[in-house]
């Protein structure tokens, strides 16, 4: 998935309905993040996994780390 693909405008979180942000950690695959619950979800083979059990927490720094990405 690239940051660019109309897909991610329409993306909603499962929990929130909020929007999703694209991020490729240096040590994972890429998958979409909801900041405002600090959940990531996986992206398989291209496919956004959305379902909320899908999701995972993450952590303090890991959160630190990911809203950098973000960051324009």
């Amino acid at each position: 998935m690239k940051p660019d693909d109309p897909l991610l405008q329409i993306l909603a979180c499962p929990l929130d309905k909020g929007p999703l942000h694209l991020v490729v950690p240096k040590d994972a695959s890429e998958a979409l993040y909801n900041p405002r619950l600090r959940r990531r979800y996986p992206i398989v083979d291209g496919i956004p996994q959305l379902l909320p059990a899908s999701g995972e927490q993450v952590c303090d720094d890991e959160h630190e780390e990911l809203l950098k990405q973000m960051a324009p």
